[in-house]
């Protein structure tokens, strides 16, 4: 692993539209780069931050977006939302590194807990999360529902 990665968040829109393509590999039905940065815009007003592994030239190798919340569950807890690593880089222990940043983050935040959902399918992401010290704790039930009265 190099030790030349850097972290840093990704605050604004210019650092939103460079991040898409990293992120288009966890989330290919994302549509666009400016739709991205705009989905960004709103989710960062609900207290999603977007936390990236960078090169010493400044490319993002990876993405980790989370989010503090508090619930009668958990009390305050960090939700990892997003964790990706380019394809390239997959197994090379940026996803480790970035789950660490972000679990430091929980706790300097005060959080009781750090939770995140994978896809049942994602058996590889299964087996990083358990590595990495997490557990399976439950499921995630999902229902469609329309949007804007469609």
């Amino acid at each position: 692993m190099d030790t030349s990665i850097a972290f840093r968040h990704l605050d604004t829109p210019d650092d939103w539209t460079r991040a898409f393509d990293v992120m288009k590999e966890l989330r290919p039905h994302l549509t666009g780069a400016h739709a991205f940065a705009a989905q960004m815009r709103r989710q960062r007003e609900e207290s999603y931050r977007l936390l990236a592994a960078c090169d010493e030239d400044g490319a993002i190798l990876g993405l980790a977006g989370y989010r503090t919340q508090t619930n009668t569950l958990y009390g305050r807890f960090v939700y990892l939302d997003d964790l990706v690593v380019t394809a390239r880089l997959q197994r090379s222990g940026i996803g480790a590194l970035l789950l660490g940043k972000v679990r430091e983050i929980a706790l300097h935040s005060g959080c009781a807990h750090f939770v995140l959902d994978t896809g049942l399918q994602r058996a590889l992401a299964q087996r990083f999360y358990f590595r990495n010290g997490l557990l399976a704790k439950g499921m995630h039930f999902v229902e469609t529902l329309a949007v804007n009265g469609k």
